[in-house]
């Protein structure tokens, strides 16, 4: 379990950490997408952003959809079977592309094979374990155009996330790419339940985290830091990241920026 109290992060244990003022942010406007200002740091390749804005991602997990609609998620939100574009959701069949790739085996047998644009190569197409579970690792989904943003990264990447209402706080990578004009904020069940979440649903949004989110992502991180990576490899290396921007209590002195 990745998630943590900001206040013990931060060596306080008592309530979570106060948000401070601006001027003790190093972080300075750099970019927007949409109505959202990002800010980038000086002295270190880091950029961060705050939403009240959430969506809840399963993509990635192998329970996210099932044929007889009893997976995480609506099969209707894959695009299956009426929309064309349900193959960059799901994996089709090898023997009949027209429909998508029931797994034969294993605990979830029987359920469709989702997909993340963030992929581990080793693994064949039709293998779960090549995508990134939503239930199990923390990630951030980027809506297309802002993935195609000079400056904002690549898949892989990694990034901590704070629940500013909350204290709580989770490491993240950057795993999936959505629909080209949404809002920031999209993340994986893991991700969500980090947040303060409470048993996040796909399906309907309930159990999601509430109050303001800060994300501080560490583009190209990825080069350095290659997936497939495991949650202590992300916790690990999220931290020492966020070690080079002053850590936590610094970004969290970010959190009235916008």
């Amino acid at each position: 379990m990745v998630r943590q109290s900001m206040a013990c992060a931060a060596m306080l244990c008592l309530v979570p950490a106060p948000v401070l003022a601006q001027d003790d942010c190093a972080f300075r406007e750099w970019t927007s997408y949409g109505k959202t200002t990002l800010y980038s740091h000086p002295a270190a390749s880091a950029y961060l952003f705050t939403s009240t804005h959430m969506a809840v991602d399963a993509d990635g997990a192998p329970n996210a959809y099932h044929p007889d609609n009893i997976g995480l998620d609506y099969l209707a939100n894959a695009g299956y079977p009426d929309k064309t574009w349900w193959k960059d959701v799901l994996v089709p069949d090898p023997v009949d592309p027209e429909k998508a790739y029931v797994q034969p085996t294993g605990p979830y047998a029987g359920y469709l094979v989702s997909k993340t644009a963030l992929i581990d190569a080793s693994k064949a197409d039709t293998d779960p374990a090549r995508y990134v579970d939503a239930g199990a690792i923390p990630y951030l989904v980027y809506p297309g155009s802002f993935y195609r943003m000079t400056g904002t990264g690549r898949l892989g990447d990694l990034g901590f996330a704070v629940n500013l209402s909350t204290g709580d706080t989770s490491p993240f990578v950057v795993a999936d790419i959505g629909p080209s004009r949404a809002e920031l904020g999209e993340v994986s069940i893991a991700l969500a339940e980090g947040l303060g979440g409470d048993d996040p649903n796909p399906r309907n949004g309930a159990g999601m985290p509430r109050g303001k989110m800060l994300y501080v992502v560490f583009p190209y991180s990825s080069r350095t830091h290659r997936w497939p990576l495991d949650i202590a490899d992300i916790e690990r290396h999220a931290n020492e990241l966020l070690g080079s921007v002053g850590g936590l209590e610094a970004v969290v002195s970010c959190g009235s920026l916008q």
